[in-house]
């Protein structure tokens, strides 16, 4: 794993290469799938789903103007900008795939309204950031989580959450890059039966 901070490889932001590598590492493709990214931010994700064939992408994400322009000018991103995720996203289609990247509320807030798009067989591809799932106690100075069980326990809060709510565990890999402040971040597979 490394950190570094202006690694963004061929793609808007670094989250391309975060998911880059997770994709590849757990054999997954995009290819022809109807796309969901909460917490799209500039856009990396949406990015890497698109290069990786994704034949649409909703961008969800609770500010405005963040997407990069190129993603923003792209028919196959649907921009839906100022929605928050804890809240159903009024989305008429069923997806096939969704990625997950939020920052300062935990997933388990979002979660709901991610499963509720997912079409049966669906996956999730959701980015646990321990510095956001953790008790206050665990998070150091900079917001950064460096006890190994506290980042356990914040990746086993998240998939506890998603077996009691009916998602299968299909498996965990740690960000092949750091956060920006240097926390180990990790990325947990589900699926909806």
């Amino acid at each position: 794993m490394t950190h570094q901070k202006n690694e963004k490889g061929s793609y808007v932001s670094r989250g391309g290469v975060k998911l880059e590598g997770v994709l590849d590492a757990f054999g997954l493709n995009p290819d022809g799938l109807v796309c969901l990214d909460v917490g799209a931010s500039t856009g990396g994700f949406t990015d890497c789903l698109l290069q990786r064939g994704a034949e649409r992408v909703y961008a969800v994400d609770v500010g405005y103007g963040q997407l990069a322009w190129s993603l923003r000018n792209d028919s196959r991103v649907i921009v839906m900008e100022r929605q928050n995720a804890r809240h159903p996203l009024g989305i008429e289609e069923l997806i096939s795939f969704a990625v997950a990247d939020v920052s300062f509320i935990s997933l388990r807030l979002v979660l709901p309204s991610i499963i509720e798009t997912l079409a049966p067989g669906g996956s999730i591809l959701a980015l646990v950031k321990p510095q956001f799932e953790a008790g206050r106690k665990e998070v150091g100075r900079g917001g950064v989580v460096k006890s190994p069980v506290a980042r356990a326990n914040a990746i086993g809060s998240v998939a506890l959450w998603a077996i009691e709510n009916g998602l299968r565990i299909l498996g965990v890999r740690e960000s092949p890059l750091t956060g920006p402040k240097g926390n180990h971040e990790y990325f947990l597979l589900l699926q909806k039966p």
